[in-house]
């Protein structure tokens, strides 16, 4: 019987290996310093926590660049090429637009949104899209980042001089009151709220989709359905969609209706929300369902409150750790503002440029989304002489690239936000923290603005520091790599942790 068995797994692993056979060449031809072992190639460096699968990503990011630019990443049977050099990158995301099958995950919950829609799905959305996030409807939700903000520094006021705390939940339910006002027309008061339910359910689904994702005995769906992670993340799945659901339904009531209220407490002002621009720019009634209305709203509520909370978070980070980059970013909101406690506008965002530069050099160091994944459907000839084959996986290294000596010199691993300042780009795709290419971020202008207002109406509040925990140790808390985890996104694994203290 054992033999029957080692017979058929070796009949299988040579016509897999048959099947696959230009895939195997392409992994000839690249250079990779990590190992890899038989049918789990390197799912093996994913095994454990969030912390340990972003350890994982960096050492094959850093493995790539070593070797001028490409790696070799297999997951299980599946074949993907690390790249972390933008000239390669370039021609990869704008000739090969489909998603990796791999994000058949993270469509259980977005669904066809554009983020992870097949490409015959995104394509038509993104039009419908890209004329909502105009200058016009963009510098009118200034007014409610700034406002929205101004909740986040009263809240602030509670631990303010009484040391170490977490950043992350008031910085989150800030961009959660901000994304759900602009995009859905209600505020939802997270601010003031100590648990808001959306927010821990969208957090727990982002933890069991990346350990999914990175472990191939957990992809068969009759595997994963026999186990309790799938009945949590359905649990979670089934809140965050009935909320969207009800404000859509709600929201259509009312445009036929022409009134303004919704559900919870409603704005008051008279600026389109996304989710209105959406309904008239796909046809009203004969446009879009509500079930496409729904992928595209939990698109936009979930990607502008994590990547937009993360980018802020890390930004906070990097301010407590260097003081003279913090007090130079007070001085030029002192320049603008003076003493007074007035709103942020639309007209001072463009003045804040070493702010500007400082969230860009966060950015850089610290992607929210620090690797993306594309598939090869057909031959793509590199720059640098490899030719990917079709059945290719690419993922496309945003952390490694945005850490490449080639391009961002001996120093690329230091915060120096001069850098955006003094020189332009070596290559467009360099900094990539939005993406690039046809499916790069529709909303990284949108995520900018309530980056630099959130920063900036805290730090004229407030001036930041390092934790008691960051200066124990006896050296520099600048000199010390923060410790990051991967749950799709990339997060601080100690929640952002700091101090504060008032200005005045």
């Amino acid at each position: 019987m054992l033999w029957l068995v080692f017979c058929a797994v070796a009949l299988w692993l040579v016509v897999r290996r048959f099947q696959n056979r230009r895939i195997i060449e392409v992994a000839s031809k690249i250079k990779c310093g990590v190992k890899t072992y038989p049918l789990v190639g390197h799912a093996y460096l994913f095994m454990g926590g969030g912390v340990n699968r972003m350890e994982s990503f960096q050492r094959l990011g850093r493995d790539a660049i070593k070797n001028g630019g490409l790696s070799n990443f297999w997951l299980g049977g599946h074949y993907y090429t690390v790249v972390v050099d933008p000239v390669d990158l370039e021609v990869i995301l704008k000739t090969s637009l489909e998603k990796d099958d791999i994000m058949r995950f993270a469509r259980n919950l977005i669904g066809n949104g554009t983020i992870f829609a097949p490409v015959n799905i995104w394509r038509p959305r993104r039009k419908v899209l890209a004329p909502t996030f105009t200058p016009k409807n963009l510098n009118n939700f200034v007014n409610i980042f700034a406002r929205q903000s101004q909740v986040m520094v009263e809240q602030l006021q509670s631990v303010e001089g009484k040391g170490n705390f977490s950043v992350w939940k008031y910085i989150t339910s800030y961009t959660m009151d901000s994304v759900c006002e602009t995009a859905l027309g209600v505020n939802v008061n997270a601010q003031k709220t100590t648990d808001e339910p959306f927010l821990m359910a969208f957090e727990e689904c982002c933890k069991l989709m990346a350990a999914r994702m990175l472990a191939p005995w957990l992809h068969a769906d009759a595997v994963y359905k026999l186990l309790p992670q799938h009945t949590g993340f359905e649990a979670c799945k089934k809140l965050i969609c009935n909320f969207i659901d009800q404000v859509i339904k709600a929201k259509r009531k009312s445009i036929k209706i022409g009134e303004t209220n919704i559900t919870k407490k409603d704005t008051t002002h008279d600026m389109k929300t996304f989710l209105e621009l959406l309904i008239e720019a796909s046809g009203g009634d004969r446009g879009y369902s509500d079930l496409e209305l729904q992928e595209e709203t939990l698109v936009i509520v979930v990607a502008g409150t994590d990547t937009s909370a993360v980018g802020v978070s890390f930004a906070v980070m990097m301010l407590a750790r260097h003081p003279d980059v913090q007090e130079m970013v007070y001085r030029e909101l002192y320049e603008v503002f003076g003493d007074s406690d007035r709103l942020i506008t639309p007209e001072d965002l463009p003045r804040l440029k070493y702010l500007d530069a400082v969230v860009r050099e966060t950015l850089r160091l610290y992607p929210p989304v620090p690797v993306v994944v594309r598939k090869i459907e057909k031959d793509v000839q590199l720059p640098s002489g490899v030719t990917l084959v079709e059945g290719c996986g690419v993922l496309a290294h945003i952390w490694g690239t945005q850490r490449n000596p080639r391009y961002w010199g001996d120093d690329a691993e230091q915060f120096r936000p001069e850098r955006f300042l003094e020189t332009t780009l070596k290559h467009p795709a360099a900094f990539m923290a939005f993406s690039h290419g046809p499916r790069n971020c529709l909303g990284y202008q949108y995520a900018m603005m309530s980056m630099k207002t959130a920063l900036a109406t805290l730090v004229r509040r407030y001036r930041v520091s390092t934790s008691d925990m960051a200066r124990s140790n006896g050296c520099k808390p600048e000199d010390k790599p923060i410790t990051v985890t991967f749950d799709i996104m990339m997060k601080d694994a100690d929640r952002f942790t700091v101090q504060l203290n008032s200005r005045k």
